[in-house]
Parts: C-alpha cells; sequence; structure tokens
C-alpha cells in the first residue's frame, strides 16, 4: 500500500462514517424533540398536577430538568413539534424501543 492510499482510505472512512453520524443523531435529537413534545402535551391534557404549574409549566419544567439546550423556550418547540408532527406515533409504533417508552 502507498502512503497516498493510507491517506485516502482513512480519509474516506472519517468522511463517510462522520455523515453517517451526524444523520444517526439528526434522527436521535429529532426523535428526542417529539417525545419530550408529545410528553408535555400528554401532562396538559392529562395531568392531574396541572393546575398546580398552569401556565408557568414550561419555564417550572426547564428549572427542575436543568439539562442544557433544554429551556422554556425549547421546551415550547418540542410541544409545538410534536402538535404540528402527532401523527408520526404511526411511525413509531414500527420501532421495537417505542413499547418500552410508551409504557412509563
Amino acid at each position: 500500500m502507498q502512503f497516498q492510499n493510507l491517506i485516502s482510505f482513512i480519509d474516506e472512512t472519517h468522511q463517510t462514517l462522520q455523515q453517517s453520524a451526524v444523520k444517526a443523531v439528526n434522527s436521535h435529537i429529532t426523535l428526542r424533540n417529539w417525545l419530550i413534545g408529545y410528553y408535555i402535551v400528554e401532562f396538559e391534557q392529562k395531568g392531574e398536577d396541572r393546575a398546580k404549574y398552569g401556565t408557568k409549566l414550561l419555564k417550572e419544567l426547564a428549572n427542575s430538568l436543568k439539562i442544557k439546550g433544554l429551556s422554556a423556550p425549547e421546551l415550547s418547540r418540542c410541544r409545538q413539534f410534536f402538535n404540528t408532527y402527532y401523527l408520526f406515533i404511526d411511525f413509531l409504533n414500527f420501532l421495537p424501543a417505542y413499547d418500552k417508552i410508551k409504557n412509563k
């Protein structure tokens, strides 16, 4: 193997797997955001604690979660994303891991 071939193989491997990783992360973030929106909407519609939190739900949730990137505005976008794409549930039913999530 020539040195230039080694460089090409490593570069091609890196490029291909890097692109694959980015696509996987994007898919997982999309699924995460949809599920977070789902949980929020379910809580708002059926939650027993609903009256306790009222309109401050997202702010209280963001403060309690303390997860970087999940501010109240981001949680609002997750809720909006779910409300826009609520039929995504039909796709989720095909995922084996979804059974674990929906039974929580």
